[in-house]
């Protein structure tokens, strides 16, 4: 039987890199997109080797869709010379960038790049690799708390987020008769460089989630690649279309 493989977008660092780690874990195979980390992308293949899977790191600008068809030609090659194989398993769109700027000083230069990175890049990725996915695969794109609760300055960001949520569903909808399943896990607030790493970085700012969160303390990155890779799990079969916060139990 063929090892699984899981294409991680944004895989240098983050919930990506904790993404990545949990798979290779579990015996799967990882290739992992950076933007510009590449000793940081390195590092975290000779982790994934560590554990005993294949890893491989591959740059990508997530945001420019004129790249996604020559990508996914780099990625058919690879598949073959690699694996010997003419597809992979997991689709995870994780690759993001933070904005935080209230409604009346977004610039459409801001948004556009949002736009372009976290909902036209993952809708236009996913598009150019599905034929690259084998019937029965998953997809799980990230999403945010910040869908379901409201923090002035993210109005742009989350916007985003709930597109690709309602994507994500059309997803479930139009693949399901290939096997493939699609799902969303929006995290809450994490200690990453995210954002400029206020909510790690800043001892106010995670003093005050932690005492609006259940679980009484912010999300740290393995919190969601447990997540993320529960779902893509052969165990999961029988759930698609749907939003799995992982939150700790954020603004209940």
């Amino acid at each position: 039987m063929n090892k699984k493989i899981a294409l991680v977008t944004g895989g240098s660092r983050g919930l990506g890199k904790s993404t990545a780690l949990h798979l290779a874990q579990k015996g799967v195979d990882v290739i992992l997109t950076y933007h510009s980390r590449k000793e940081e992308a390195e590092a975290v293949v000779a982790e994934i080797e560590g554990r005993g899977a294949r890893g491989v790191a591959l740059q990508l600008d997530a945001g420019d869709c004129s790249r996604f068809a020559a990508f996914a030609a780099q990625i058919q090659t690879l598949l073959h010379d690699r694996w010997q194989r003419k597809n992979f398993d997991y689709l995870v769109n994780n690759a993001g960038i933070g904005l935080n700027a209230p409604i009346g000083e977004i610039t459409e230069a801001q948004f556009d790049q949002l736009m372009n990175i976290h909902f036209k890049g993952v809708l236009f990725m996913t598009q150019a690799l599905l034929p690259l996915m084998a019937d029965g695969g998953r997809i799980v794109n990230v999403s945010s708390g910040l869908t379901r609760f409201s923090l002035p300055g993210m109005a742009a960001y989350a916007a985003m987020k709930g597109a690709i949520e309602v994507l994500t569903r059309y997803l479930a909808k139009e693949l399901g008769p290939r096997g493939i399943l699609a799902n969303v896990v929006a995290p809450g607030a994490i200690e990453t460089d995210f954002g400029g790493g206020r909510v790690r970085d800043n001892a106010e700012v995670n003093a005050q989630i932690a005492a609006q969160t259940a679980l009484g303390r912010v999300g740290l990155p393995e919190d969601i690649g447990g997540v993320i890779s529960a779902l893509l799990a052969e165990e999961n079969r029988w759930i698609t279309g749907q939003r799995i916060e992982a939150s700790g139990g954020m603004f209940l």
